[in-house]
């Protein structure tokens, strides 16, 4: 993809999220805008197999099975080349939404409950149906699907290879977060910032050149995965910028807990075909005496024991680790240098 079509898919999508002033202020575009690019492409990317997947469903369930050997079976069909698991077994596409205007809400909302599991977990974290509701009392649902649905914005993969895909929806995710400014601070760090720590990161670093190297990297306040895709990107490269060593296999760990931003990071290493295994929903700090919650909130470092080769974070400045004190307090007088607060601890009013 040229950078000109890049900046004329940005545009389009742009003009599509004006449509929602009124109804919604310019920093709340992003609520509905950001779940709709990922819907979109999830709906392109599996219409080819669709009607495969629906048949192999109905033969599977008449044979009793069900579960992840189902969920197996069908992400297989569905496949088309991708290594991460997406399927959808509704029988809705986009354009089956827009036949139907009465039902276009429920129907919608059907749509992304048919989907594999890990994706329909992104859709519940951006709660995505509250969305919905809004956006269908304010008549302004069909009409953004339409929108979505245009010839200019084709993002198809036969248009768009899944590289190409991650990096225009972290464009938006960029834009979308500048016009949020007074949410910034807590979704998101400017990428001149994450560049340069990128940079300062891997200077010197010789081992980096190997063919096929491996290297594991680590954000423990994850965001909207910002430094996870900029390491990556410096390593292996962007199709545009040519990166450090091509052949070297980075694989990518983090934990947010934030919901909107964990669903976003998510979103941007399942649209590549990147696993999000490696990426915990919940407090990386730790709460005490916390049990694990049924949306998947993990109230603990969710990689315990795991060492990475790199390790970098922006946490957020001047927030109090009071809800963490007794667990933090607890691992450091226990563990010291053997866990991850050995150098000692900050003030209780500012956890960076």
């Amino acid at each position: 993809m040229q950078y000109t079509q890049h900046q004329n898919l940005v545009g389009f999508i742009w003009n599509i999220a004006n449509k929602l002033r009124g109804p919604y202020r310019p920093p709340q575009y992003r609520r509905v805008m950001l779940p709709m690019i990922v819907l979109r492409r999830f709906d392109l990317l599996l219409s080819e197999n669709l009607k495969q997947v629906l048949a192999e469903k109905e033969r599977l369930a008449a044979r009793g099975i069900s579960g992840p050997a189902l969920e197996k079976a069908l992400s297989r069909i569905a496949a088309n080349g991708r290594r991460q698991e997406l399927f959808n077994t509704s029988g809705f596409t986009f354009e089956k939404l827009l036949a139907d205007p009465p039902n276009i809400a429920g129907n919608l909302i059907a749509y992304i409950q048919g989907f594999s599991p890990r994706a329909r977990d992104i859709f519940d974290k951006f709660e995505f149906e509250a969305e919905i509701a809004k956006l269908d009392e304010a008549n302004r649902l069909y009409l953004i699907i339409k929108e979505f649905c245009a010839s200019e914005l084709d993002l198809s993969p036969k248009t768009i290879s899944n590289l190409q895909m991650g990096y225009l929806f972290e464009e938006l995710v960029r834009k979308f977060n500048e016009q949020a400014n007074e949410e910034a601070g807590d979704h998101f760090t400017p990428r001149e910032v994450i560049r340069l720590m990128v940079q300062l990161l891997f200077t010197g670093e010789e081992g980096i050149y190997e063919k096929g190297i491996y290297r594991s990297i680590y954000d423990p306040t994850a965001g909207t995965g910002g430094m996870l895709s900029e390491s990556e990107k410096f390593i292996c490269g962007d199709g545009q910028h040519v990166g450090l060593n091509p052949d070297a296999h980075i694989e990518l760990f983090g934990q947010e807990y934030n919901p909107e931003s964990y669903a976003i990071c998510c979103s941007d290493l399942l649209i590549k075909d990147e696993p999000i295994n490696n990426l915990i929903y919940g407090d990386t700090l730790g709460l005490k005496d916390a049990k694990n919650k049924s949306n998947g909130f993990v109230p603990h470092d969710g990689h315990p024991e795991k060492k990475f080769h790199y390790m970098l974070s922006n946490p957020p400045f001047g927030v109090e680790w009071k809800p963490e004190e007794d667990f933090v307090r607890e691992e450091y007088a226990e563990q010291g240098f053997n866990g991850r607060f050995g150098a000692g601890l900050p003030r209780i009013n500012d956890g960076s």
